[in-house]
């Protein structure tokens, strides 16, 4: 059973780090958080339709989440789903 989903429901948020800054300057690879039911081919169309670009590529890892303490009770975040999009060389994307 496929779960019909909005591009902007299957991308949950750009992920902006020291890595992400460095694939996207270098590899025109762009870092998201993803909804963990989307798919390679879905997380491309929602890419190319919020941001009218053209997408190379996508690479989809999925995350554990890590246990964390607060005093004296543990507990666990959740699990979450990654893509790494690459960009045909004359598109670009801006997040600031």
């Amino acid at each position: 059973m496929a779960l019909e989903l909005a591009p902007h429901q299957i991308i949950v948020r750009p992920l902006v780090t020291e890595k992400g800054t460095h694939q996207s300057e270098r590899h025109n690879a762009y870092s998201f958080e993803v909804h963990p039911q989307a798919t390679k081919l879905t997380i491309r169309a929602a890419v190319e339709e919020l941001w009218n670009v053209r997408v190379l590529d996508v690479r989809t890892q999925n995350r554990k989440g890590k246990l964390r303490r607060h005093k004296m009770s543990k507990g666990v975040q959740s699990d979450w789903k990654k893509a790494v999009v690459k960009l045909h060389p004359d598109d670009k994307m801006a997040f600031f």
